[in-house]
This record gives structure tokens, sequence and C-alpha cells, in this order.
């Protein structure tokens, strides 16, 4: 940490009492240093907007407060909806570089008794290489935060994040909370989350498998936790009804169905707690499941599961799935939903009872999906998927009708229990791999994505009205490349229905796949590039476990490929904007640029010595100019060379550089504008150079910094100073002067 009011942890050690920790309070952003350039405070930051796109963990409503709402992801942090705009706000795109691990939201918690306050538990990933988890705590909604550094390990995008939550106000005193944890058990809090502590008490600690503590709900005076450990034939779910000795529940579930506690509410009209089960925490992996309930003043349980997975459907195949979300109604007794989730051969859906758990109705059933708004979630067919990866529902409890619930790419919402729609406006989670700013053509953009593909932006204020490009529709994309003398022409290469390779001849808009493509290609499609006037192609190949393969070249358009063995395997081939006969390759393994001066067909080595040893160095080269490469090379700085890479100079008053990207220059300037997430000082931001690199100045500010960003910066061609970063996890975003 570089802020020193940072710099003071909690330290748990075992099931050890943790010491106490100061925390500041800090605004949004104060976490990350500024850098040597002042903020700009003349740009305006904002999503391009697709719809969400990415896994939606968790949703609450308040308890007291009507048209109040919080959502979690992944990956992408958490939201306040407002009711009065009908959108979401991001609540902690403070996040900074150094950060990244801290986007992803573990769990939430809401104080029913003071609804200004609001707790997030921060932390994408449990694994030995990744920061430790952090609880944010804020008094007015989200919008300033104190943090609590801790000393363990949580897991927002690892199996199980759509269980929960795994944060509790305790329903006795509100200065007290309680965290689970996948490795460290169960953790209490007396004041307010600024200290935390392991508590020695609790039976189920410590986690071997990553799950741990699964939930945390409140039922009356008493806290229930679920517990992701077991095997079916021992206890899953504890509770305390003093907060400070802990029992197994008697009488609870067992079985292949009920191994793994999910989600939990607790009816407090009818004293019943409902429990969802599977076989495994999910999203993926379920086969098995069941719903319980749990009268708490007599003690006794009773099955009341919909509908149970193992039978088979119209079509013959294994109808095999788990539960996931659970909801009461707060407004009507005995009025529950709840989710299947992992049920690829029938479709999730969502169960809702009036009766106490005696009767079921499919909402899907007579669903009328509206999707108007974010085309992309028919994913290439007609009509789209009621949903899967359902572990995250809510009843509005101001509102029996008001339903939602989150899928792996939407939050979708009903009024009537009839039509659906995304209620998604301003949450956006996609992880961006790839832009592309068109000189001509209506689209100032297209993106290449993780999970959506490539998709044409006509506008940056609407989700495309294509939706994802077809032809083959992508899952991940891993190339984009556009002819800079050809524009029409563009190519791209990912994860396809039918081929992973495509092109199109309208500038992005419709597409075709290659007739032919190495037999490499169905396992590890990587980047391609297309020649200045689109008559070359190059394309390179990288398994997913990172091995690399030999390049191939194609000269009719992608029906055949030959294999290019002076190329360095798995490096990305850059074309020369102005010369087609030039491409060029990084060689991350040895620290050597190489250079085709026969459109592809051999290379041969240039400079050498440069940095090495890290496959996310990149060479790009400047618009409109011959042999004007840049190298960014983390935090080895900044090199340029002049000369098609015969030499590189290192770039003076750069730190570190992750990615950069040119647009249009500004008034009067000789040469492109330039955009680069990098280090000018001690803090990474996005900066801009309007003079050929030799000055720069911070156009991000401390509210905007979204974790991670080092993949993908470009400017608009057409529009001084307008620029688009590719984000892990918070969209596209895209900066204008104002």
């Amino acid at each position: 940490m570089r802020m020193s009011h940072l710099s003071r942890r909690a330290v748990l050690a075992g099931t050890a009492a943790a010491a106490a920790v100061v925390a500041v309070p800090i605004l949004p952003g104060a976490a990350q240093a500024a850098g040597a350039q002042a903020a700009a405070p003349d740009y305006r930051w904002r999503n391009a907007v697709i719809g969400g796109t990415g896994f939606v963990t968790g949703v609450l409503f308040h308890p007291s407060v009507p048209g109040l709402a919080y959502a979690r992801t992944d990956i992408g942090g958490a939201y306040r909806w407002d009711d009065r705009s009908a959108r979401w706000i991001p609540l902690i795109d403070h996040i900074g570089w150094d950060d990244w691990n801290l986007l992803g939201v573990e769990a939430m918690a809401v104080d029913p008794v003071h609804p200004d306050r609001l707790y997030l538990a921060l932390g994408t990933y449990a694994q030995s290489w990744a920061g430790d988890g952090a609880v944010l705590r804020s008094e007015d909604r989200g919008a300033t935060w104190s943090r609590t550094d801790l000393t363990v390990k949580l897991g927002a995008n690892e199996d199980g994040r759509g269980a929960g939550e795994r944060l509790l106000v305790d329903p006795r005193d509100s200065d007290v909370l309680w965290l689970g944890t996948r490795h460290d058990g169960l953790l209490k809090s007396i004041d307010r989350g600024a200290t935390w502590a392991a508590v020695s008490a609790f039976p189920g600690s410590p986690s071997v498998s990553g799950q741990g503590v699964t939930l945390l709900v409140a039922a009356g005076r008493s806290v229930y936790a679920g517990w992701g450990d077991s095997d079916g034939t021992v206890a899953n779910l504890y509770r305390t009804a003093d907060g400070t000795t802990w029992e197994a529940v008697p009488g609870q579930p067992s079985g292949a169905s009920a191994k793994v506690p999910i989600r939990a509410a607790y009816d407090c009209h009818a004293r019943e707690l409902y429990v969802t089960y599977a076989d495994a925490p999910g999203p993926n992996g379920q086969a098995n499941g069941s719903v319980h309930k749990l009268a708490t003043g007599s003690g006794t349980w009773t099955e009341v599961t919909p509908v149970k997975p193992g039978g088979t459907t119209s079509d013959g195949s294994a109808d095999t799935f788990g539960y996931g979300g659970v909801a009461v109604d707060a407004c009507r007794p005995g009025t529950v939903v709840v989710s299947t989730n992992n049920r690829w051969a029938a479709v999730d859906t969502l169960y809702r009872t009036t009766d106490g758990g005696r009767t079921w109705t499919s909402l899907k059933d007579k669903a009328v999906l509206d999707v108007s708004e974010t085309p992309f979630l028919r994913f290439g067919a007609d009509q789209p998927k009621f949903g899967w990866w359902i572990q995250a529902v809510a009843v509005d409890p101001y509102d029996s009708r008001h339903v939602v619930y989150g899928t792996g790419a939407t939050l979708y919402g009903t009024r009537d229990l009839v039509h659906w729609a995304p209620q998604i406006r301003g949450l956006e989670e996609t992880s961006v791999r790839q832009l592309i700013s068109p000189p001509v053509g209506e689209a100032h953009l297209i993106s290449g994505s993780g999970d959506i593909g490539v998709m044409y932006h006509e506008r940056l204020t609407a989700s495309p009205s294509r939706g994802m490009a077809t032809n083959p529709v992508f899952g991940t994309a891993t190339g984009l490349a556009q002819a800079t003398d050809r524009p029409a022409y563009v190519v791209r290469a990912g994860w396809g229905d039918h081929g992973n390779g495509a092109y199109s001849n309208d500038g992005g808009r419709t597409w075709a796949p290659f007739a032919g493509q190495p037999s490499i290609a169905h396992d590890a499609p990587g980047p391609i590039a297309t020649n200045a006037d689109g008559s070359v192609l190059l394309w390179s190949f990288v398994h997913w476990d990172g091995t690399k393969h030999p390049a191939h070249r194609s000269t009719d358009n992608g029906t055949t490929w030959t294999e290019i063995p002076s190329f360095p395997k798995g490096a990305t081939p850059v074309a020369d904007p102005a010369d087609p006969t030039l491409f060029y390759a990084y060689d991350t393994d040895t620290g050597t640029l190489l250079a085709s001066t026969d459109s592809g067909i051999t290379f041969t080595e240039r400079a050498g010595g440069l940095p090495s040893g890290d496959s996310q160095f990149k060479v790009v080269a400047a618009p409109g100019r011959s042999g004007d490469l840049w190298l960014s090379a983390k935090g080895n700085g900044l090199f340029r060379s002049v000369d098609g890479g015969a030499s590189f100079a290192k770039v003076a008053g750069c730190r570190a550089s992750y990615t950069l990207g040119f647009g249009k220059a500004a008034d009067g300037a000789e040469y492109p504008a330039i955009y680069q997430v990098g280090s000018i000082d001690s803090g990474t931001g996005v900066h801009r150079s309007d003079d050929g690199a030799k000055s720069w100045v911070r156009i991000n500010d401390d509210r905007h910094q979204w974790g991670y960003i080092g993949d993908v910066v470009i400017g608009d061609p057409r529009v001084y100073g307008r620029v688009y970063l590719a984000t892990n996890g918070r969209g596209i975003q895209y900066g204008e002067p104002v």
C-alpha cells in the first residue's frame, strides 16, 4: 500500500483474535496515489453502453426503504439502484491499479435499522498470488467509504460466488457484523466493521475446499451460518442465539441433494427459514439439489423442493441441476421464490409458491422476455433464454410482483410476474479484450470481449442494435483488426460456434466465417492482424493453458493458410499502417523485435536486448506512419523506434507503460494524440500526450480508476480528446473533455 493511512492492518492468526485496526474514513479513490500529473478536471467518463454482460451474484432490496436496492458482481464491483433515474450507480470505481483484486465483491450487507449504512466484503481471488480482502463501510449508501484491510483472502470470482450473503449485520446489535470466509472460518466485528476477530467457537473452521462459510442469515434474533465443506453426512448449518455459542441445527437435511447450503431467507410472519441446497457450490458443476424450510419455533424441518433433479427432458436429456436463489415476500406470508441453477437441458427457471412450499408455479412457463434494450442477450438465437447461473433472487418488500433475478449476463426484473426485461441500466460488467475506433463509417467503436464476442457500436449511449456479431457467434474474442487503407475490411478471431475466425467487408456490421482455418485454430485461436490494404492475414495461436503454436498466413481472405516458421510462437502480429508489405512481432521471451518486409512470409530479427519475460508487453504502430513503433514494457517503461524496429530508445519521464494507443491530434499538433495507461511518477492512471510523449497529463481521476485497466486504450481518430478504455469487469469506459 502506498498511502500511509491504509498501511495498518488487522492481524488474524489462525483462530486467534485480531488486533485492532485504526481505519481512516476515505473518499472514493483516496487509496491510490495520483502520480506526477494532477488529475485533469475537465474529463467526463462514462460507459459505452452494452448492458450487464457479466454474472450478477447478489441483489438486495433494503427492507425499510422503498426503492433502495444494491447489486454485487463477481469481477465488476457493486451498485446502488437509483429509483428516480431507474439505473444502477457504480459504487467502487475508485478501486485503483494496485488494488485490482478488490473490484470483485464477495458479499454485501445492509442495516435494517440504519438505512444509510452499507457494507461490502471485497476480494476477487483467494489464491496465493492474490492480495488479501478488505471491508468497506459507508454511512451514506456508498457515496463515501471507510476501509479496513483484512489478512484473509476472499473469492468473489471463485466457485461458490453466487452463494451468500456471507456478510451480515447482527439482528440484536447494529454495531456487530459477521463475515464468513472461505479458508479462515467466521469473523466478527463489534465496531461496525472497523476491526475484526476470528470466532474461535465457530465449529466449521478451517476450510480446505475454498467454500467455508457460504451464507449468513438472521432469523428473528438468531444467526444461521451455512458451511460449504460438508460431504452430506455431517452438519452444514449452524446457529447462535446469543452471539457467543454455536450449535449444529438439529434435524437438518443431509444426503447428496443437501451437501452445500447455497442461500437462505427468513419469513418473519410465518417464522420459517427457507434454505436452498445443491451438491456443489456452483455456479457450474451442480447436478442435484433441494429446498427445505425450518419452523424456527418448533424446530421442524420440511422438504419443499419444487421439482427434484434427475428426470429427463422431452428430448431424453438428463434434467440435472441444483437450487440457488431464494427470496421471501415481506408482504405475503408463505410466498417464496426460488431458482434452479446449472439446468442446461431444460433451462433454469424461478419457482414461486404462495402456500409455504406445498405447491409451486414455474415463472418461466408464462414468461415474456423483452431484451430489445440489450439485444446481445439473444446470443445469436431468435429468442433469449430465461437465464442461467441464477443464484441471486430478490422480491421487493414493497411490491410483491416486483421480482428480480441475476444471471450470468444480466439482471431481469418484472412488475407482473409475466413480462420480464433487463433491469440493468448503469450496470456494466464486461471484461474487454480488444478495441478499434474506425476512421470512417457509422460506428466510432468496435469491441471484442470475454463471453460476448465482438460488437459494432453504432452509438455509445445504447447497447449495440445488432447484439453480438454473428456468423459465427463468438464466446470470447481473441483478436480484432482493421485494414488501415481499406477500413471496410475487418477481421476477428475467437471461440466461435462454427469457425474461430471471420471477416467483414462493411466495417464490422455483418460477417462471414473464413472458408478455412488452420487445424490449431480449433483449440487455440489467438490474435490476428491484417495488413494495410487487407490482402494478407497473419493469425497467431495460443492455447488457453499458455502453450504457444506457430502463426499462419493467408492471402485469400482466410480460405487457405500456411505456417510461418520464422514468426515467434505466440507473439501478437502487428501490421504497419502505411506499408502493406511490413509486419512486426515482439518476442517477449527474448526481448527481440522481428520484422517482415515480404508481407509476412519471413521474419528477421532487428533490435534485441529489450525487456523480456512478460507476455503482456505490447508493440503498437503509430497511425499514418511507416516504422513508427512504440513498446509498452510495463515497469520497464516506454520505448520508441522510428526505423521499423532496427533500434529503440527509452522514452524519458515514463516510469511504467502498460498499454498505449493513438487518437486524433490536437489542433496545431503534428503528431497524433497518445493515450497511455502507465505511471509518469508514482501513480498508475490514464494519460494523454499531445506532443509526441514529451509531456503527459493525467486524464482520469481518483474517483475513476476501475481496478485493472492494462489491456487496451485507444483514442478516437475523428474526435480529439475522446479515449476508449478496456477494463476487466467495468466494461468500456470512454472519456471526453468537457
